[in-house]
């Protein structure tokens, strides 16, 4: 079967990208650079990464928030409009289904950027419990998802969308110009340090792809393969939907209590975690963060804030 490709997969050839088959995609592993330096290009200044075969999905509809509140495990219908909220879809036996990040609109329409390997699963689930009149509209195939992530990442987005983005807090959202290019600008990422990912219209990418790479060349910006973004997310202790989460495992299990809010929800699987807070209760395992000795200590950003 043929690997899809995002459209930047011909940028990735240019650059000599080594592609690898990823749930389906033909996706770039890692650059000449080599996985290393794209690891400290994003700990030390900005790394570029193709993120286009995320998924994206809509929920819109007058009872939006009600569906987004019976249906995620953290309290996304009750945040801000322009927040991002990192949570949790879960089965009535207390699994995950997902994790995903919300991005609320309006009280009528959230959009959610959910893992690739999970985007029909996850499409699907939506359709199935998702109640009327409220639409699940994926946009994925025609959506591309660019993440500019390192300590020098926020300026340099700004400075292409005349600084329009140095106060947008950690975890928001805006709708702006990079590089004239129109585009959904994410405060978020996955690899432990500040940055963006930009939510753009797939015929774009190309051209905002190559502005991002050299306006950052300066600055030491890199374009980054999946290998550094597994390096980096395990350094930052994030999960993986797949590794550390499956349908068999709770949040409390994934060390995820952060995301769940039990008083005053309702979404599926709260009973479970219920249970879990009980006294004496003995989960089946637990995930565990991991801290080197005797290293620098160093300031990484996690899903939920500095840490």
């Amino acid at each position: 079967m043929e690997r899809r490709k995002t459209p930047l997969w011909s940028k990735h050839k240019s650059l000599g990208a080594r592609l690898i088959d990823f749930g389906g995609w033909d996706m770039p592993v890692q650059y000449p650079a080599g996985t290393i330096k794209e690891h400290l290009a994003v700990r030390n200044a900005v790394g570029l990464f193709d993120v286009s075969h995320m998924g994206e999905v809509y929920l819109r509809g007058p009872n939006a928030r009600e569906q987004v509140d019976r249906l995620t495990t953290n309290n996304v219908a009750g945040a801000p409009v322009g927040k991002a909220v990192y949570t949790l879809l879960c089965r009535p036996d207390g699994g995950v289904v997902d994790d995903c990040i919300f991005y609320k609109k309006s009280d009528t329409e959230f959009f959610v950027i959910v893992n690739a390997s999970n985007t029909p699963k996850d499409v699907g689930w939506f359709r199935e419990h998702v109640k009327f009149p409220c639409d699940v509209v994926d946009v994925s195939d025609e959506t591309a998802l660019i993440a500019v992530q390192g300590p020098k990442a926020v300026a340099m987005v700004d400075a292409l969308a005349g600084s329009t983005l140095a106060q947008l807090p950690s975890f928001t959202f805006a709708e702006t110009t990079v590089a004239g290019v129109a585009c959904t600008v994410c405060r978020t990422g996955y690899t432990g340090e500040d940055g963006c990912e930009l939510m753009v219209a797939s015929d774009h990418a190309p051209s905002l792809w190559e502005k991002l790479l050299a306006d950052g060349a300066a600055a030491g910006t890199m374009a980054c393969g999946l290998a550094a973004r597994d390096t980096l997310r395990l350094e930052a202790a994030m999960p993986l939907y797949g590794h550390e989460l499956d349908e068999e495992t709770t949040p409390l299990e994934a060390d995820l209590k952060f995301a769940v809010t039990l008083k005053d929800h309702r979404f599926p699987g709260l009973q479970r975690g219920l249970r879990e807070q009980e006294p004496g209760h003995e989960k089946n395992w637990r995930r565990v963060d991991l801290e080197r000795q005797g290293s620098a200590s160093r300031r990484v950003f996690d899903l939920h804030g500095w840490l």
